[in-house]
């Protein structure tokens, strides 16, 4: 062949052809430099086979030679980024989810719960100075309703924010299942172009996109293992994903995640029918992180209790709030508090020892609580109705007051003017020992463990507070890492506009000199056939 008239032409074909496939992974590069999760492609090329020459003078090179195209990828940073990823997702909505319950909260403002204490303290403070006047009494019960409404409110915001967390949940488990599906679908189209021996470049980068998505909702390990050897001696490679052990995708088979409602609530202060994330086949889901954490998080997290996550999410700020109203109720009807910080709980005069307005000589004490609870109709329950409740037991009765069903007593709210007690004796009108018990229980620092009804409220706020703050922290470190790795990987995989203008020049000089090669032979073949037989 060496001999051949046309072998020069032979080789100066094949450097046309192999300027021609670096000009096409260029082009091929710069189309998609906007391509999410697109790793730029380097051409591999070599010089081809050589030929020995017969005559013992060496080998005669044959021009050169394109064995493939592959994609630029470091695995380790892949495999780093999806780990650092998954801590990200889940600071994100646990940032996030916070700051939305100190929103709810709407400490300090106008109408946050110092404010409308205040106002309701001030009431009874205007009323010892005129315990008989009946708008000073309707104007202590408008307060006292504000009072109660900002604790329906609060929780009832919780309870929706809870419900909003359970159906993203729902949502977040039906995405992962379909990033799953569509890895699995892609994981057989690789196989199917790989298995005789090609690279399936754009199709790899396709599925470590959706891996990378992956990682953000939950934690998993991403690998190829081999099963093997094929026909043709190459490893028989297979794509699992794995979430806490158990494989989610292996190579074209998925395994589903799935939700069910719970049949029973996992914290009291739960909505009812929130979802359980377990796998379909029956088995425990361990979640450990991501997104998905992040919003089991919130919605159960209870300090541990009941088994719920370490974490203080919905209930564990329900459950504060539920406090709060049970034992500042209990303390203002019933007058039972610590006085004097000594651990035993003393029977003062509560709103429940007083005496209505228009008593007389003789009367018993009312008996009239001034906070109870809505009844299942939502109309404020009366002393009798809520005393019922418990059965002879204070305590289990008070149970039932939740911050959601929080109210004035029925006997308040239908008539103020004789129903709120203040006086410690039946027929004085001017009798208001009843009203300064109630007023200097206020500003007693053993009401609740944490101090007085503000000094609690305070704790709470500044307990979410810092949860938010924390996980700000938390948030800005991931962001930071996970940024700092992606960069890496961009500097490794990302396509340079300068790199490939370079290639471009390079690639057309060589095709440009591979041509010329063709026209020169040409011309010496031009020569050799129509000129010199004449």
């Amino acid at each position: 062949m060496s001999g051949s008239s046309f072998f020069g032409i032979d080789i100066a074909t094949r450097g046309l052809y192999s300027a021609q496939r670096g000009l096409a992974t260029v082009n091929h590069n710069i189309g998609n430099i906007t391509t999410p999760g697109f790793s730029r492609q380097v051409l591999e090329q070599r010089a081809a086979r050589p030929i020995l020459m017969a005559n013992g003078t060496g080998m005669l090179g044959t021009g050169s030679e394109v064995i493939g195209v592959k994609r630029v990828r470091d695995e380790y940073l892949d495999v780093k980024y999806r780990t650092e990823a998954q801590y990200l997702g889940e600071w994100d909505v646990k940032q996030a989810l916070l700051e939305e319950l100190q929103v709810i909260y709407n400490e300090p403002s106008e109408s946050g719960f110092n404010t409308v204490l205040n106002e309701f303290y001030d009431s009874l403070q205007r009323l010892s100075t005129d315990p008989s006047n009946p708008s000073t009494r309707a104007a202590l019960k408008e307060k006292a309703v504000m009072l109660t409404k900002y604790f329906n409110s609060v929780a009832a915001h919780f309870e929706y924010m809870q419900n909003d967390i359970n159906e993203i949940i729902y949502a977040k488990v039906q995405e992962i299942n379909s990033l799953a599906d569509q890895i699995a679908k892609l994981n057989q189209q690789i196989y199917s172009y790989e298995v005789s021996g090609n690279v399936a470049n754009d199709l790899r980068d396709q599925r470590g996109y959706l891996v990378d998505k992956l990682a953000r909702l939950i934690n998993i390990e991403a690998y190829e293992v081999s099963y093997g050897k094929l026909p043709n001696g190459q490893d028989d490679m297979r794509f699992v994903i794995t979430i806490s052990g158990k494989a989610l995708v292996d190579h074209n088979k998925v395994s589903y995640l799935t939700t069910i409602q719970r049949e029973n609530k996992l914290n009291e202060e739960d909505i009812p029918d929130l979802y359980e994330v377990a796998w379909a086949d029956g088995n425990r889901l361990v979640v450990k992180s991501g997104e998905l954490k992040g919003y089991l998080d919130v919605r159960d997290g209870n300090e541990g209790l009941n088994g719920s996550s370490g974490f203080r999410g919905i209930p564990y700020y329900m459950r504060k709030l539920n406090e709060f109203v049970r034992t500042f109720a209990l303390t203002f009807n019933e007058g039972l508090i610590d006085i004097n910080g000594d651990g035993v709980v003393e029977d003062v005069m509560g709103h429940v020892d007083g005496y209505k307005l228009n008593s007389k000589e003789g009367d018993s004490a009312a008996g009239i609580r001034f906070f109870t609870m809505f009844d299942e109709n939502g109309k404020p329950m009366s002393s009798e109705d809520f005393a019922k409740l418990g059965g002879g037991d204070i305590e289990e009765m008070y149970r039932h007051i939740t911050a959601k069903n929080f109210s004035i007593s029925s006997e308040i709210y239908e008539d103020p003017t004789n129903n709120i007690c203040i006086s410690s004796a039946p027929g004085e009108v001017g009798n208001f020992e009843v009203l300064r018990s109630l007023i200097d229980m206020r500003h007693n620092p053993y009401m609740f463990r944490e101090g007085s009804p503000e000094d609690y409220i305070k704790t709470v706020i500044s307990c979410v507070g810092v949860d938010g703050q924390l996980a700000m922290h938390y948030l800005n470190n991931q962001t930071a890492i996970t940024q700092q790795i992606d960069n890496r990987r961009e500097s490794v995989s990302g396509v340079s506009v300068n790199e490939e203008m370079s290639n471009l020049v390079r690639y057309q000089h060589a095709y440009k000199a591979a041509a010329k090669m063709i026209q020169t032979y040409d011309e010496i073949l031009d020569v050799l056939v129509n000129r010199l037989g004449v």
